[in-house]
């Protein structure tokens, strides 16, 4: 099944096969129709107009009803940071973009491309170059341990020279990359105030629209594959609190021991246990951050400002003497000693599995491809558990990633899908799709109220009645 352009995947509630629709041609309004002709309940007619008013009857409820679960947890991809920096920019950001290798460079290409194939991808991404330079690098060194003068009728002292060479360009990758996604936040940060306010005003919407949890339940996780800052920005207009592995204040460090640590607050006169504070959400980068730097042995987030000019400056927050690109804590990441190599990621999937992987778990995808195997493979394992429920909404579907993994699944039940240049588009899910928990709590007390006076007037009517029958009876 594939996505094409002005094509809609709908599949919620009692939905057994997913629903196309296609965008009717030549209505200034989004309307939709049927593109095929399954078993639908709730399209009675083949050729009948369906208008964003009756999906959000179909829709909004029922994300309502699955925010609600016990566990809920946002896994955020580049979907997020590409839809709010076009709506402040009208253009989209740099993003992942390969970068040039010199050395080795046919050889590595080579395996970034089968690397890319093999995850369904099919374009390969920096992450892909990451990895493949990494495992090139450990290759050569070991070659250039051997006690022989040559190896492979390579010298000796040319396999050095070009270790030298590819950990350079791998550097100069690295900063390049870092300065790219520093670039896109500036271009947020210095958009036109009016574009600007929008792109934050829905940013903000789109948090709040999951992490405005009542203190009883258990608090939002939010996961995310970028690099960026966007989510922590939006947090920070918010006013939501996040809580993650770092504990300080001038050099946050990261923590391996994880302690339940949350905001709590004692109510005014009322003696007991303290109340949780609403607004607040726990965070995970699973695949590091900018300003994530490896330094004397610790994890370390760097003071750097959000749509910084430059890195290099803000390496000596740490104690770092010079800029050295290579400690930045960026999947996967290229530091030198095998432990590294896998700290701090290994923490970070854990948490992710230990928040998602747990009876009565709603997971929400925004934007992201499923395009890395390690988090799908934490994915599938969820929905082994019956009560879990997984929620994907994406603008597009490169490559079909998407659709072949719900195929891949066969967890039709437990899996709701929204994809599509309308049901994905991030303007148009804030405004028509996505719940409003306060005005959710709000229309409950009304309806609460309404009918707590309908039943006030219903038992005053039957007094009435009552009185009226008695005074009419004969004596």
């Amino acid at each position: 099944m594939k996505l094409e352009n002005n094509t809609q995947i709908i599949k919620t509630r009692d939905d057994t096969e997913p629903v196309i629709l296609e965008h009717v041609q030549g209505k200034d309004k989004p309307v939709f129709k049927l593109k095929k002709d399954p078993d639908c309940s709730w399209i009675k007619e083949k050729d009948s107009e369906i208008s964003p008013k009756e999906l959000r009857e179909r829709i909004e409820p029922w994300l309502t009803a699955l925010f609600q679960s016990e566990h809920i947890s946002l896994l955020i991809g580049s979907g997020l940071t590409t839809a709010v920096h076009l709506m402040a920019n009208n253009v989209h950001s740099i993003g992942m973009s390969m970068q040039e290798f010199k050395t080795f460079k046919d050889e590595i290409n080579e395996s970034v491309k089968n690397t890319a194939k093999k995850t369904g991808r099919g374009k390969g991404n920096f992450e892909d170059q990451i990895r493949v330079v990494n495992e090139l690098l450990a290759g050569l060194n070991v070659l250039a341990l051997t006690e022989t003068d040559k190896t492979d009728g390579k010298n000796k002292k040319e396999i050095k020279q070009k270790i030298e060479n590819l950990q350079q360009e791998l550097e100069n990758a690295l900063k390049t990359f870092a300065e790219s996604i520093l670039k896109d936040e500036n271009n947020l940060i210095t958009a036109g105030a009016e574009k600007r306010g929008e792109a934050f005003n829905y940013l903000v919407s789109f948090l709040m629209s999951f992490a405005s949890r009542t203190g009883t339940r258990d608090r939002l996780n939010i996961f995310t594959t970028n690099y960026d800052r966007y989510i922590e920005l939006g947090a920070d207009i918010a006013g939501l609190r996040l809580i993650d592995r770092f504990v300080g204040t001038i050099t946050p460090i990261f923590r391996a021991s994880r302690m339940d640590i949350d905001y709590h607050y004692n109510p005014p006169g009322i003696r007991g246990e303290p109340r949780y504070v609403e607004g607040v959400a726990r965070y995970t980068k699973l695949h590091g951050s900018i300003d994530w730097v490896y330094n004397d042995d610790e994890i370390k987030r760097i003071g750097l400002p959000f749509g910084a000019k430059d890195i290099d400056l803000y390496f000596q927050s740490c104690g770092q003497g010079k800029s050295d690109a290579l400690q930045l804590m960026i999947y996967p990441n290229p530091a030198k000693d095998l432990e590294t190599l896998f700290y701090p990621y290994s923490e970070l999937f854990r948490d992710f599995a230990a928040a998602i992987c747990r009876p009565n778990s709603t997971l929400v995808c925004y934007g992201y491809g499923f395009g890395d195997e390690h988090i799908n493979r934490i994915i599938e394992d969820m929905l082994t558990i019956p009560s879990t429920h997984l929620v994907i909404i994406s603008y597009s579907d490169p490559n079909d990633r998407i659709m072949k993994k719900y195929e891949k699944l066969r967890r039709n039940a437990q899996i709701t899908l929204l994809l599509g240049n309308h049901l994905g588009d991030l303007k148009t899910l804030v405004d028509h799709y996505l719940p409003k928990p306060a005005i959710d709590r709000t229309t409950i007390r009304m309806a609460n109220l309404i009918k707590a006076r309908l039943g006030a007037q219903d038992q005053t009517e039957q007094k009435q009645t009552s009185e009226n029958n008695e005074g009419g009876t004969l004596p």
